[in-house]
């Protein structure tokens, strides 16, 4: 049974992905004088198709032995590899990374908020509408 309907964990999974995108934006905005770094990105498909596929089952070949899945979950993190910015061969443009990381925190707040009201619904309907 799902008490949240999934809107909770669909939330989290958002939050995962504005913090992983958050986390390759500061690595970003860390390397930009580094010579020969390629930006890296973060995507939501790849993200979403890898946790799709990234379910590996056991093959039982015998009926003692248990089953079992392993959900391996890797990232959507990619380079831009044929990316040059500058002519030291730096692929990281800082005002585009500025835009990015605004972008991300305007989306990250407004996954925080909504987290906030649907929890602060549950505590009301804990206390009984108090």
């Amino acid at each position: 049974m799902n008490l949240f309907g999934g809107t909770i964990s669909s939330l989290e999974n958002g939050l995962n992905y504005a913090s992983l995108k958050n986390k390759t934006i500061a690595q970003n905005i860390a390397n930009v004088d580094t010579p020969n770094y390629k930006a890296k990105d973060v995507s939501f498909e790849k993200m979403l198709s890898e946790a799709r596929n990234s379910t590996i089952n056991a093959n039982k070949t015998d009926i003692r032995h248990y089953d079992f899945t392993i959900k391996q979950s890797t990232p959507g993190v990619f380079s831009y590899e044929n990316y040059q910015y500058r002519s030291n061969g730096n692929g990281v443009d800082m005002d585009a990374q500025q835009a990015s990381l605004a972008e991300n925190t305007i989306y990250y707040n407004a996954l925080i908020d909504r987290i906030s009201g649907k929890l602060n619904t549950l505590n009301t309907v804990i206390k009984g509408g108090r």
